[in-house]
């Protein structure tokens, strides 16, 4: 197995892990920046008013993409344990 064979399956393992949570998290962030600015153009200053609708997106967002997302991963790992024969030797 050479360096470059390891760094190219690095490499697709991060990515993978990059769009998992960039597709997970990014959703909240835009609510928790809308809430926060909600907040602050009314002045309430109250905790639990961010934390649920970022909960809730964060789990819809889980519902709607989960099956993809575990798909992809899936696909990274069978491919891989496929490819072992391949990458030994």
């Amino acid at each position: 197995m050479t360096p470059e064979i390891v760094m190219d399956l690095f490499g697709e393992a991060f990515y993978l892990t990059v769009v998992m949570v960039v597709v997970i998290v990014g959703p909240s962030l835009v609510v928790g920046l809308m809430v926060s600015m909600f907040q602050a153009a009314t002045q309430i200053n109250e905790q639990t008013l961010s934390f649920l609708p970022r909960l809730v997106v964060t789990l819809t967002t889980i519902m709607m993409v989960g099956p993809w997302l575990i798909t992809s991963f899936m696909d990274l790992f069978t491919r891989l344990f496929t490819e072992i024969p391949n990458l030994i030797g």
